[in-house]
């Protein structure tokens, strides 16, 4: 499991960079979620993201330091160019629990994702604003209905109350993890074996987020 570690050492050292990619319509949070797990920060008065920025945190998994990536880009760009999405291996989509449209809008921005991404890219559905519940629009059961459907973990976040905001980039970094430590493995033990000529044509298969991960179905957790 990952432990936070604060936030960031400079002089750590820095064992695995995962970039993971925050993709939504604008105005659904994306930034203050960045903030919140970044630095611990909101801001009420916070201003609409112009291009592209990221921030870093280096947080402990399983005894390596890990330093996650965070992007963020403007919403309101629909078609994001692919260089966003290069060496992305996590993303988090994001709409507002209280913006029905926001939501619908989630399968454009999941096409596109794949369209552009690795295809072991480890996904997970965010519904943010959850302390807008007397606001809500888009329902907990359609949402983890959605998510099941195509293979993605799924959890309501409030970056204002710091509710699972920490919780849902630990579920992406710990899976990140667990598939490249699957990858390495698999590739340690083919580099092992005394005859090369086995290795001949062999397709090394990283498991992806959809596969033997049944706990995805269980990630729904309303604030």
């Amino acid at each position: 499991m990952a432990s936070g570690g604060g936030y960031g050492d400079p002089n750590q050292k820095i064992d695995y960079v995962f970039k993971v990619v925050l993709i939504g319509d604008s105005a659904v949070g994306k930034s203050q979620i960045l903030a919140r797990f970044a630095r611990n920060e909101f801001s009420l008065d916070s201003k609409a993201t112009i291009g592209v920025e990221f921030q870093t945190r280096t947080l402990v998994i399983e005894h390596k330091s890990v330093k996650a990536q965070i992007w963020d880009t403007a919403g309101q760009e629909r078609a994001v160019t692919s260089a966003y999405y290069r060496g992305a291996v996590g993303a988090m989509l994001v709409y507002d629990i209280s913006k029905r449209q926001t939501f619908d809008h989630i399968p454009r921005w999941l096409e596109e994702l794949r369209g552009h991404a690795d295809k072991n890219i480890v996904i997970i559905l965010i519904g943010n604003k959850s302390d807008l519940e007397n606001q809500r629009a888009v329902s907990t059961e359609d949402a983890k209905e959605f998510a099941q459907k195509e293979g993605l973990f799924f959890l309501e976040t409030s970056a204002l109350e710091a509710t699972n905001v920490e919780v849902a980039f630990l579920t992406v970094l710990n899976e990140i993890f667990n598939i490249v430590n699957k990858k390495n493995l698999v590739a340690a033990e083919n580099q092992g074996n005394d005859n090369p000529a086995t290795l001949a044509g062999k397709k090394i298969v990283v498991p992806g987020p959809a596969q033997d991960i049944p706990a995805k179905n269980n990630m729904c957790c309303r604030s």
